[in-house]
């Protein structure tokens, strides 16, 4: 079986829509899933405003791609990775893709390229168009990547709590239903298969868009759920179970 390291992973960066300040923790959430071989962001970098990307892209090894903004109003960028993307489908030296942008036009990509087997992560804001999100087989909110520094912590913390998405009741039910869908007859479900399941469902939702690292720890918050540690023969790990509550 493949591991995570051994996963090779092309990074394409939207420059006109990616705000610097992600960068760092962007790379360091991309390290979960695989090695990204492959580092590109683009851009018209005759443009001033950028001028604050240089540092990041030497401290993180990405390579910007000049891209000229022939039309006012048009982003010429979205065509250059396009094209871009499909040369490096067809090198063949990669599993899967990293595509950060919160621009729908991208949708169309992320979808082809999942048509050709590669694994799919889509990184962008909050305010990525739902399309782009589900045509993805995982979505990441930049916005629960920050971190805070020592520097403005109390401010940082409350901007952090003010990203946080709210656990309404339409979230548990949903949860519930996924539970519900991945169980044995005796309705326990292994929490594995439920976080892959609701991944296909739908593949922004992260257990950190709700305050908590892990997705056990989301379940343990709501009083829907049940949970049961179970010990396998010879493994010193236990494994998880969840249940819906009736």
């Amino acid at each position: 079986m493949e591991n995570k390291q051994d996963i090779k992973l092309a990074v394409l960066i939207d420059g006109d829509n990616i705000p610097a300040k992600y960068v760092k923790e962007m790379i360091e959430e991309i390290a979960k899933y695989g090695t990204p071989t492959i580092k590109r962001i683009y851009a018209d970098w005759t443009n001033p405003r950028l001028n604050k990307w240089k540092n990041l892209l030497l401290e993180t090894a990405i390579t910007p791609i000049q891209q000229y903004a022939y039309t006012t109003g048009k982003n010429a960028t979205d065509s250059a990775m396009i094209i871009d993307a499909m040369d490096i489908l067809y090198s063949d030296k990669v599993d899967g893709f990293c595509l950060v942008s919160s621009d729908s036009d991208f949708t169309k990509l992320a979808t082809r390229l999942r048509e050709a087997g590669m694994m799919v992560y889509g990184i962008g804001e909050k305010k990525t168009p739902e399309p782009f999100m589900v045509a993805c087989d995982k979505f990441i909110y930049l916005e629960i990547l920050h971190t805070e520094t020592h520097e403005n912590r109390s401010e940082k913390s409350s901007q952090k709590r003010k990203n946080l998405l709210e656990l309404t009741p339409k979230v548990v039910g949903f949860l519930k239903q996924v539970v519900a869908d991945a169980a044995d007859d005796d309705g326990w479900a292994f929490m594995g298969d439920v976080g892959s399941l609701i991944l296909k469902k739908r593949p922004n939702f992260d257990s950190r868009n709700f305050g908590f690292e892990k997705l056990t720890q989301l379940f343990k918050s709501i009083d829907a759920f049940e949970l049961d540690l179970r010990s396998r023969a010879n493994d010193r790990f236990k494994i998880i179970y969840v249940r819906n509550l009736k």
